[in-house]
């Protein structure tokens, strides 16, 4: 009886079993079904902010539906009017000396010898050598080979000539001022120079009541920490000897200028275009901005700690330090207001930065927005770039080619590399220069959610009217000179006529075809073009104005948050 009920109950289990089998199939089947038509429901990846994620406290928040959405595709990548500035080919750099320049063999007294030593990253060390040439100039003297700062935050041992091309810098220069690559010797002996320092923003009779009455009497004089120490405003025949030295006597090296150019070759071989993005979203300048991006109680955690290197740095409102647009951008914002510019998906991005806070995670918004996204380290093999990656100035100087031959380049900040190709773009050619109005451009990001597409990118348009590399943006003389070299920068002779003449208005959607000769810069673009410094004195802008209202000081030599820590503006600088 036994076995006989085992043998039922093992029958009848079999029976279930058989049963079960096509029902878990049929339900099965029903699951994916409705997986498939919910997945075509779905919201694209490329709509990264169909749901958003409205704060409502550091750990907990409430996803909302929005009315923001990117389109999948969008842009007018291969329209003109992104990749050419419109008023461009009625302005030209010039930078020749006048006939009353006189010739340096007139001017230059034997026996005075200028000696400087630079400051800072590759490009604050870039302004202090042009400078240099002029003070020698000034001072009519013979300038030695300036030494480059080995000992800065930087921490980079090379040389003058290991970054330039010397020979280059001493005979194209020959015209102008002589230049020798080290003091001789005295008495057979080495001579060591007198060792002084100069004001911020001295000018010539700056020059000629400080440092000329010591040079007379010691012959060799070292100008220590040489960075901003040269007015922006000087007579206009130093103000082009300044362009000479800056655009056209300082070359990199050969073996630089070849990396170089072989990562903007790979750059081209990718599109027709390519947009380079000086990104500047490193923990230690948003730290030092004090600026919060969200990240809840990790990120002021993290922040802070590197924050309190700077001990005399005051507490500021994060909330009112985004209002008034000195806060970086999200590498996500950068994205949304290329999108919104017409840049579309397909476009080709080049990252120069160092270590972005929150790495991948930080990147993702701005790669969903941009899949082509490089670097030289994804460009290049990693043995190619072996000879240069132990020098963050070498390093630099491959950023900065690459970011000077692009079709387009986007600054998130304004420190020296973004001065730097601002400047030298407008001398070559105008090209498109992107310096985001961070302070309109806030709001406009802070309620998104409840703003439509075409609304969105119809404001940032009007929003970026003055910020895109335009000739005349910048009025002259306003701000530094390495971003805004007016004097060296001249019009055509037909183009104010034909300016003049001209009806006064925008295209469609206010994107520009600079063919159509009926087009002139807005009425207001001037008075939006400069919203973060527009209280400031012109020269006061030594590490942007961004940063300016936490250092507060046009002389930052006696600045206790300067002495304290000089890697601060070293920081800041590139």
């Amino acid at each position: 009886m036994a076995i006989h009920r085992r043998r039922h109950h093992h029958h009848n289990t079999h029976n279930r079993f058989r049963y079960l089998i096509p029902a878990i199939s049929v339900i099965s089947a029903a699951i994916l079904i409705l997986y498939g038509f919910i997945s075509l429901l779905a919201p694209s990846p490329d709509h990264p902010h169909h749901l958003v994620r409205r704060k409502t406290s550091d750990d907990d928040s409430l996803l909302v539906h929005s009315l923001f959405k990117v389109p999948i595709s969008g842009g007018m990548g291969n329209d003109r009017s992104l990749w050419n500035t419109r008023m461009s080919k009625f302005y030209f750099g010039c930078s020749n000396a006048s006939n009353k320049f006189p010739k340096v063999e007139t001017v230059t007294y034997p026996n005075r010898y200028l000696l400087i030593a630079t400051s800072g990253g590759l490009n604050q060390q870039r302004t202090g050598i042009t400078d240099a040439v002029v003070a020698a100039r000034i001072l009519n003297a013979t300038l030695v080979v300036p030494k480059l700062d080995q000992k800065s935050f930087w921490k980079d041992a090379s040389t003058f000539s290991e970054i330039f091309d010397v020979e280059w810098f001493i005979s194209h220069l020959s015209r102008d001022v002589k230049v020798i690559k080290e003091l001789p010797k005295k008495g057979g002996k080495i001579w060591t120079p007198y060792n002084m320092r100069v004001p911020r923003k001295c000018n010539e009779r700056c020059y000629q009541i400080r440092v000329l009455p010591v040079l007379l009497k010691k012959h060799a004089v070292q100008l220590s920490k040489f960075d901003y120490r040269l007015s922006n405003k000087l007579e206009t025949d130093l103000q082009k000897l300044r362009c000479r030295v800056n655009y056209h006597a300082l070359r990199f090296t050969d073996p630089i200028n070849k990396m170089g150019q072989k990562l903007v070759n790979q750059m081209r071989k990718m599109g027709k275009h390519y947009v380079a993005l000086h990104l500047r979203f490193e923990p230690d300048m948003l730290a030092f901005s004090g600026c919060y991006y969200g990240g809840g109680e990790k990120e002021r955690k993290e922040l802070g700690k590197i924050r309190k290197r700077w001990k005399t740095l005051h507490s500021n409102n994060p909330d009112k330090e985004r209002r008034q647009g000195r806060c970086p951008l999200t590498p996500e914002e950068v994205g949304l207001m290329l999108r919104a510019l017409g840049y579309s998906k397909d476009v080709h991005l080049y990252v120069a930065s160092g270590e972005v806070y929150g790495g991948d995670d930080t990147l993702a918004p701005l790669r969903a927005l941009f899949p082509n996204i490089h670097s030289k380290d994804t460009i290049a093999p990693k043995e190619e770039l072996e000879p240069f990656s132990a020098f963050s100035s070498r390093m630099a100087a491959l950023d900065f080619i690459v970011c000077d031959e692009s079709d387009v380049f986007v600054t998130n900040n304004n420190g020296n590399m973004a001065k730097i190709l601002a400047g030298r773009r407008r001398y070559f050619g105008h090209k498109p220069t992107i310096r985001p109005n961070a302070k309109k451009l806030y709001r406009l990001f802070l309620n998104r959610e409840n703003t439509t597409w075409e609304e969105f990118s119809s404001r940032v348009r009007t929003h970026q009217r003055g910020f895109m590399g335009e000739p005349k943006e910048v009025r002259p003389g306003r701000g530094e000179f390495h971003e805004n070299p007016a004097t060296c920068i001249c019009e055509d002779p037909e183009a104010k006529s034909k300016l003049e003449s001209l009806p006064r208005k925008f295209g469609k959607n206010n994107l520009i075809d600079p063919t159509d000769e009926s087009l002139v810069p807005d009425q207001d673009t001037e008075n939006e073009s400069e919203p973060l410094d527009q209280d400031q004195d012109e020269d006061d802008d030594l590490i942007g104005p961004q940063f300016q209202h936490l250092v507060n000081d046009t002389s930052l030599d006696d600045d206790p948050l300067i002495s304290e820590l000089p890697e601060l503006e070293e920081l800041l600088s590139d």
